[in-house]
């Protein structure tokens, strides 16, 4: 059940008069509320709030600077946010700062790696910088490696390995301090197909042993796979979130119909007057027609043929998805 905040309470202090910050309940495992951040005069975070349920892989989706590193960072300790909350199991990252930092870690975009050592001695470091105790190291290692899929390569120097291994190992530190809540930045960024795939096992993997997993990414492919919600992020806002499947119910139109034709098409007027179509898209040579009913439309698209001045290569319909949502929502492509 979620739970409403509850009214600060207001203490007189020697130097003023302020609110303290409200508890949370442990079992939401981190919640936002009102999150800002300013940069250069600019409010790069504006207004964020969401909450992430215990055990759960959260997604959080948008364009490359929208945003969600830096809401990360405010997360974890590392910025502090201009205005605004975050508790993290029921503690606060700017009033209990070293009670947050023990409960979480981070696989960040750059990597922190020592390419002169193995990849079980970057994780022992890693293991030791994070104060695990000397006993419990080599086994904390070993379950890392086998988590991020380089147990045969524990002892390769991290130099000769490729950029998708390095990501997985970048991940495998973070896990080494076995963290209650684990921030993943586009942890695929530049991967290989057989990583990325390491990757989400172990995510997945992760999830399953009670860890909480927020996944920020820019690929509406991963999110619609991974994720049990996801959070679209545009300009510093939230513009929606929930389930995929509640995420999909925001578009008017379930289905796409997408025509390819031998030349742009001179007009398409008689689509866009069809009843069940919702909107037409036209680049070049390509028609994507957006309908609840794709079986009804098909055919009167086809009838229309001779209006469209060129004739139809190719068809395909396929499900609406999260990228023509976020374009129904801000005008424009995810990946613009």
């Amino acid at each position: 059940m979620a739970l409403h905040p509850v009214k600060p309470t207001t203490l007189r202090t020697r130097e003023s008069e302020r609110s303290l910050p409200e508890v949370r309940a442990v079992s939401t495992a981190v919640a936002l509320r009102d999150l800002r951040r300013e940069h250069d005069g600019r409010e790069v975070v504006s207004g964020v709030s969401f909450e992430i349920r215990e055990r759960e892989i959260f997604g959080l989706l948008g364009p490359n600077g929208a945003g969600k590193t830096t809401t990360l960072s405010m997360i974890s300790t590392r910025i502090r946010p201009t205005s605004g909350d975050v508790w993290v199991y029921g503690k606060h990252v700017v009033h209990d700062v070293t009670a947050v930092r023990r409960m979480l870690n981070v696989a960040p975009q750059e990597e922190a790696l020592y390419p002169s050592l193995t990849a079980a001695e970057n994780l022992a470091f890693f293991a030791e910088l994070y104060g695990v105790p000397r006993r419990d190291r080599p086994g904390r290692v070993a379950e890392a490696l086998e988590g991020v899929g380089l147990a045969a390569r524990s002892d390769d120097r991290v130099g000769t390995f490729s950029g998708g291994m390095r990501r997985r190992l970048n991940l495998g530190c973070a896990l080494v301090s076995k963290p209650r809540l684990v921030l993943l930045d586009e942890p695929t960024v530049g991967v290989d197909p057989q990583s990325r795939a390491h990757i989400f096992d172990a995510v997945r993997t992760l999830r399953a042993q009670g860890m909480t997993i927020l996944y920020t990414t820019h690929y509406l492919e991963e999110a619609e796979n991974l994720c049990d919600r996801i959070a679209i992020m545009d300009e510093g806002r939230i513009i929606a979130l929930g389930t995929l499947a509640e995420l999909l119910e925001l578009s008017h139109a379930t289905e796409v119909i997408e025509l390819r034709l031998a030349r742009p098409p001179l007009s398409v007027a008689a689509l866009e007057r069809m009843e069940y179509v919702e909107r037409v898209e036209t680049v070049g040579n390509e028609v994507r027609i957006f309908t609840t009913r794709a079986q009804q439309v098909l055919p009167r698209v086809y009838a229309a043929g001779a209006q469209l001045g060129q004739p139809i290569v190719q068809t395909r319909v396929s499900p609406v998805t999260l990228d023509d949502v976020f374009l129904e929502l801000t005008g424009k492509e995810l990946r613009d």
